[in-house]
């Protein structure tokens, strides 16, 4: 049996590492948590016990086979390379995740490129990966040329305090009080920002630029992909609104029934009130939904869907286990 570890167990996404660690039926002994001197000491329930914090400043990165780093790219710039003479690195940030020599994983599109790792594997950003699991089986079937995305990405995925500004902020404006900015551009309360991370020379936010890149990189560098991403003022969960465009002509009937097998997805599509799945729905669920799939009437090789999926959880936390599970089995 082997030993995990969690760096950064303390924020968002080590919490959700842990609770999906603790339903998990991978076998393995010890889990370490791991974090900055400000959390070393706590304690997480884990399994009926109390596992106790360990300062990533002294931490022996021997003691796991695994670890999982949830921490962000300034503590995986400077911590996961050492750390991977000692363990294999499952990296959530976006630092790694261009680097030629490591694998950018989503198990059910390419698990086959964990063939290959010098100890380092990362993990696509929330919003390409709920994506690339809707655009697989299609590729594999028609061959997307082109991808075009709105997405409506929930604070959540910009930490625990930017979900604390949207709650205060509602509050305040609820109340009548002055809105106080602290982590976002412009009030998020019942306001959405057409603004995540940092805008590049084109006017590209960096955000954008990660879809097309990581699509690229996980599905095929052939497909273009343009991109828009939007924070709206929901709790948890990512919602897209992708336009594809295939190669060829399709079947209708088929590309339903493509994303109806497509794995950890699942398609709720009827068309009439509520028939459809949102944010709070797919909040808590494994599951990436697919909804409004319907041909789009300006262009007969494109269809257009609706994918909803929990970004803490297949977005994060969830696909580094899964990447675990894949490794477990190999090793």
């Amino acid at each position: 049996y082997m030993n995990f570890a969690i760096i950064g167990a303390s924020g968002n996404v080590g919490r959700k590492t842990i609770e999906i660690l603790e339903k998990s039926k991978i076998p393995f002994k010890e889990l370490y948590l791991v974090a900055s001197k400000k959390s070393a000491g706590k304690k997480i329930k884990f399994r009926g016990e109390e596992i106790v914090i360990e300062d990533l400043e002294s931490y022996d990165f021997s003691k796991a086979q695994i670890t999982f780093f949830a921490a962000g790219s300034q503590i995986a710039k400077e911590w996961a390379p050492k750390a991977a003479k000692k363990t294999i690195v499952i990296d959530n940030s976006s630092y790694f995740r261009m680097q030629s020599d490591v694998p950018l994983v989503v198990p059910e599109v390419n698990a086959e490129a964990l063939n290959k790792h010098n100890n380092i594997i990362s993990n696509p950003n929330c919003s390409t990966m709920q994506m690339v699991l809707a655009l697989k089986p299609l590729h594999d079937e028609y061959k997307i040329n082109r991808v075009v995305v709105s997405t409506y990405q929930a604070v959540s995925g910009a930490g625990k305090a930017s979900m604390d500004e949207l709650f205060e902020q509602t509050k305040d404006y609820l109340e009548n009080k002055k809105i106080e900015l602290k982590n976002f551009t412009k009030q998020i309360a019942f306001n959405l920002i057409p603004h995540i991370d940092i805008f590049d020379k084109d006017g590209y936010t960096k955000e954008e630029l990660k879809m097309t890149n990581e699509t690229k990189k996980i599905l095929d560098n052939d497909i273009d992909v343009t991109a828009t991403c939007v924070r709206v003022p929901v709790k948890t969960g990512h919602s897209e609104s992708v336009n594809i465009e295939f190669d060829n002509l399709y079947d209708f009937e088929n590309v339903i029934k493509v994303l109806s097998n497509a794995p950890g997805c699942k398609v709720i599509d009827e068309r009439k009130d509520a028939g459809y799945i949102t944010p709070i729905e797919a909040e808590g669920d494994y599951t990436t939904y697919i909804s409004r799939i319907r041909k789009d009437n300006s262009n007969v090789k494109a269809i257009n869907i609706w994918v909803v999926s929990d970004n803490l959880l297949k977005g994060a936390a969830l696909n580094t286990v899964q990447i675990a599970e894949h490794l477990v089995k190999k090793l």
